[in-house]
């Protein structure tokens, strides 16, 4: 498949009236720039996972919340849920080739998120502390 220039599928894509539902980049990052996805993934990067483990990996995610978007990442083809015939049942989750995909794609997002993570929060604080001194001078110039 031929990758059009950056500049050309923007194009495309605001010519497709950014509809979410048409538009790759919208469609593919909610689900994969969702709050919890990235993390699910990079815990299935070892092998199949069992629910359980994976609340484990992940604690301050809720059993609701662990449950739809796992169901996210199946329906989206990313991670495929096996059901052992046991008693009780046994459930185990894996990523799918395309999930292993999703992984590699991410690899350069998580070494920069990494490695500019510090630099991140130093800017953040120094926006907020310019906030609390002159929050409605920023407030104004945000509304020009």
């Amino acid at each position: 498949m031929t990758q059009l220039p950056r500049k050309d599928r923007l194009a495309r894509w605001l010519a497709m009236g950014l509809d979410a539902r048409l538009c790759p980049v919208r469609d593919v990052l909610d689900r994969v720039g969702d709050k919890w996805s990235s993390l699910l993934v990079i815990a299935l990067e070892a092998g199949p996972q069992r629910f359980s483990q994976l609340a484990r990996d992940i604690p301050d995610i809720s059993r609701r919340m662990l449950t739809e978007t796992l169901r996210g990442l199946e329906r989206d083809g990313l991670v495929e849920r096996t059901v052992y015939a046991t008693k009780p049942p046994s459930v185990s989750y894996a990523l799918t080739p395309l999930g292993r995909e999703l992984l590699a794609a991410m690899a350069g997002l998580l070494d920069w998120a990494g490695a500019r993570h510090d630099t991140i929060r130093a800017a953040r604080q120094r926006y907020d502390a310019v906030q609390q001194v002159e929050p409605a001078r920023l407030a104004y110039a945000g509304a020009a």
